[in-house]
């Protein structure tokens, strides 16, 4: 019965601890997402109509799912299997800059190749946005914002502790499968589905989103991925976003004239091939180049399990009285 739950280092096993991270993630969600609310209806109270309350309203939305993944992330990390906060890939280290770079310029490349795809194919036509330069620049500066937040809480949601976890007992593999399948489901209630081609292209991209973690170990490079492929995807191409018009002011404006298996139709380029032929092209990208790398911590941290975790230690020098 022993081995049911514990593995042969004394650590709960991998599935259990997948579980524990789902069930307190949701009930720190939950809790989390009613006293930003509750906070939220205090200053509706004193300010009745605050400015973009909408893009407010979704802002908050996005950091209880943020915060509820990385503080369950932190706790079961901590518990149960005695790992620090670094463990988790979101901290500032060695090379972080430098993956969060090259993911955004991943992104963008990627997604400039499916809208190639769907454009040479003639489904996709596109026009300047004769919007005044301080509206489109608005845009930009808050879509930015914004799609930032939302791609880190998916990120920790999907590529935090539960991919992790299961990469530490060497089952990477199942890791992609479980967080991949879910992050397709997820987006099926968007509108505008297309819902087969859509639950397919959607859960290949949580596979690339999921190489990209394993290539690095880090979050930065599956953010900066995600993010820019959003971005221009809402911003730069003026494109749905999954189904959904985010971005009011885009530097371009996109019109789909079909056929819908090429471009997605009303629900965006992620619904249609084009879109497929870019996103295994770029995972293929991802896992084989030589150019990115996990410093030798975080692979240390998450490819076995009960890694070594040294703290730093303060060396005390010996005063020279003679001085």
């Amino acid at each position: 019965m022993r081995k049911i739950f514990i593995n042969e280092v004394g650590r709960l096993r991998s599935g259990w601890r997948l579980l524990l991270f789902i069930f307190s993630s949701i009930a720190a969600w939950y809790l989390l997402a009613a006293a930003l609310w509750i906070a939220y209806a205090i200053v509706l109270a004193v300010v009745p109509r605050p400015p973009q309350s909408a893009f407010i309203a979704d802002v908050i939305f996005r950091l209880s799912i943020l915060a509820s993944a990385l503080i369950a992330g932190y706790l079961c990390a901590r518990w149960l299997e005695g790992l620090p906060w670094r463990s988790l890939g979101l901290t500032l280290h060695l090379g972080w800059l430098r993956d969060l770079l090259f993911g955004c310029v991943v992104g963008f490349v990627s997604l400039a190749i499916a809208v190639g795809i769907a454009t040479a194919g003639r489904g996709l036509s596109f026009s300047i946005n004769g919007a005044a330069v301080t509206s489109l620049v608005r845009s930009m500066l808050g879509s930015a914002a914004l799609l930032f937040v939302a791609a880190l809480a998916e990120e920790a949601m999907f590529r935090g502790y539960g991919l992790q976890t299961l990469a530490r007992a060497r089952l990477a593999w199942l890791g992609l499968l479980l967080t991949s399948v879910p992050f397709g489901l997820a987006h099926l209630d968007n509108p505008n589905v297309v819902p087969i081609v859509t639950f397919a292209n959607t859960t290949i991209a949580g596979i690339w989103l999921g190489a990209a973690y394993l290539k690095t170990r880090s979050l930065w490079l599956p953010l900066g991925v995600h993010w820019a492929w959003n971005w221009a995807l809402g911003w730069f191409f003026g494109l749905p976003i999954s189904g959904i018009n985010v971005v009011s002011n885009p530097l371009f404006k996109g019109t789909d004239i079909g056929p819908a298996w090429l471009t997605g139709g009303t629900y965006g380029i992620e619904g249609g091939i084009g879109c497929t032929v870019a996103l295994i092209l770029s995972t293929l990208f991802l896992w084989r180049t030589s150019w990115l790398s996990a410093t030798p911590e975080l692979a240390q941290l998450t490819s076995e399990e009960n890694p070594a975790t040294p703290e730093p230690v303060l060396t005390i020098r010996p005063v020279d009285d003679h001085a």
